[in-house]
């Protein structure tokens, strides 16, 4: 074995804890050096969001900061990966060039360029650091990938997950690192206007926040209730660690494993415990889609859908961006993505069906909305989520199902409190019409200080009619 330097190309891994690439570096005899490229030329339209770029900055910072830690730098390049890559690894005098995995198409297709380009003057190896099993390894009794879930999950439940590889405590870091980028330089934060103010209070990105959040979710009663829970935004009890998980400042096996040994110890109970297991698991199931049909980003996974006639209506989408559609659950949905840079889950079905099915606009567009504004905006779940909630996708929630954003409201936020959260021109409505403010006598209107169509928006749209419309959408193409 070579004592010239490792190179570890950091990507969607941004953590020391059982993360394949670096633990292989780490358990050899020869020095390590870390990389991590901001290529915004290879993903084209898929480049990070403005919100994925607060997160990534701060998570770099992050790890800016633990890297020093063993007296190394973190080496920070911006451009084209399959010009930069080589180009460090000969800087660097490489011997070995390790990374974790992706799965995306044009992922794909660099790492594959890449690993036949420097094989013959470097070891190269890579590892599966982001699922717990590769899109496949998964497959149907006639060899083919799984189009509905629940089959899916099944598979996944009878089959071993690995143990979290140990933490890497001991790194022999390269001493004579090579120039780097300054983080600052990058520009990754925003500032006129900084939109993106909101977001510090609520969330600590890097390795440590996900750990910390974690385990203080692990002993919250959102953990022990989260089959009941976990639907409702009021009480939020859910675990917030969707931005973790994709920037890899957690591993999906550790979140598993960790969430079966409790389940195992009787310290979360079964039902809650698998529930949250089964959303891992749809998080592999979404990466299981694209990896067999890439074509999803751009196409309906359910052909006929490219008949369906969408309307290009640019006020209603705006309203909807900014939560000024009427419809209270709706509106909270979307302030909270803009001030936070998050979404409550349920709160996104419901947003989601409402562009689609309401304003009767693409879920494409509603998909590159999320894709700008979610610190948490997956390509793969992203992709496959739109696509459930607009019907056209792999075991779609059907297009006739279409939410009622009053009800929905009324079974999920009872009271009212996430409306009000989010909403403050509604903080004074009574529960009883909190949720359909515009069937509400004018002296409660009054007393709540609410004047529909001046200090709150009359609804955009007739959700019965719209339900008809679209449904009659859906017959024209069946």
């Amino acid at each position: 074995m070579s004592n010239k330097p490792s190179l570890v190309w950091l990507r969607e891994d941004l953590r020391f804890d059982d993360n394949p690439a670096l633990r292989e570096a780490a358990d050899r005899d020869a020095p390590t050096a870390i990389l991590y490229i901001l290529d915004d030329e290879t993903p084209g339209d898929f480049k990070l969001g403005g919100a994925q770029r607060w997160w990534l900055h701060y998570s770099l910072k992050a790890l800016v900061e633990d890297v020093d830690k063993f007296g190394g730098t973190l080496i920070l390049r911006r451009g084209d990966a399959s010009e930069l890559l080589p180009e460090v690894a000969k800087e660097i005098g490489a011997g070995a060039i390790f990374w974790n995995r992706r799965y995306m198409s044009w992922q794909i297709e660099q790492d594959k360029a890449l690993k036949e380009a420097l094989t013959d003057d470097y070891e190269v190896k890579s590892f599966n650091g982001r699922l717990l099993n590769e899109p496949w390894e998964i497959c149907t009794k006639s060899g083919g990938p799984y189009k509905v879930y629940t089959p899916y999950w099944k598979q996944v439940q009878q089959r071993d997950v690995r143990d979290p590889l140990p933490k890497v405590q001991k790194l022999d870091v390269l001493s004579d690192s090579p120039k780097s980028d300054k983080l600052e330089d990058w520009d990754l934060l925003p500032t006129k206007p900084d939109w993106a103010e909101g977001f510090g209070p609520v969330w600590t990105p890097g390795e440590r926040g996900a750990r910390k959040r974690w385990l203080a979710w692990l002993k919250t009663e959102g953990a022990e209730n989260y089959g009941e829970q976990r639907n409702r935004p009021d009480c939020d009890n859910t675990s917030r660690m969707a931005p973790h998980i994709h920037f890899g400042e957690i591993s999906a096996v550790t979140m598993y494993r960790e969430m079966q040994d409790k389940i195992a110890e009787r310290e979360i109970p079964s039902d809650a415990g698998q529930t949250f297991l089964s959303e891992i698991a749809w998080r592999e199931f979404s990466y299981n889609l694209v990896f067999h049909f890439p074509k999803m980003f751009e196409k309906p996974l359910m052909e006929k859908f490219e008949a369906f006639n969408w309307n290009d209506d640019d006020d209603a989408f705006t309203a909807w961006t900014k939560g000024q559609t009427g419809y209270p659950i709706v509106d909270a949905g979307m302030r909270q993505l803009w001030t936070e840079g998050h979404m409550h889950n349920r709160v996104r079905m419901i947003v989601g069906s409402f562009l689609v099915k309401d304003l009767l606009v693409d879920w494409r567009r509603g998909m590159d909305w999320f894709w700008d504004t979610l610190v948490c905006a997956d390509p793969a779940s992203n992709t496959a989520s739109w696509q459930w909630v607009a019907g056209c996708g792999a075991d779609a929630s059907p297009f006739f199902r279409v939410f009622n954003p009053v009800s929905q409201g009324e079974k999920f936020d009872p009271n009212g409190d996430y409306v009000r959260r989010h909403v403050p021109e509604l903080k004074d409505m009574p529960k009883k019409h909190i949720h359909a403010p515009w069937d509400a006598p004018r002296d409660v209107l009054a007393k709540a200080g609410v004047k529909l169509g001046e200090t709150y928006p009359k609804p955009i749209v007739d959700h019965g009619e719209r339900r008809k419309e679209a449904l009659a959408r859906y017959q024209d193409i069946k």
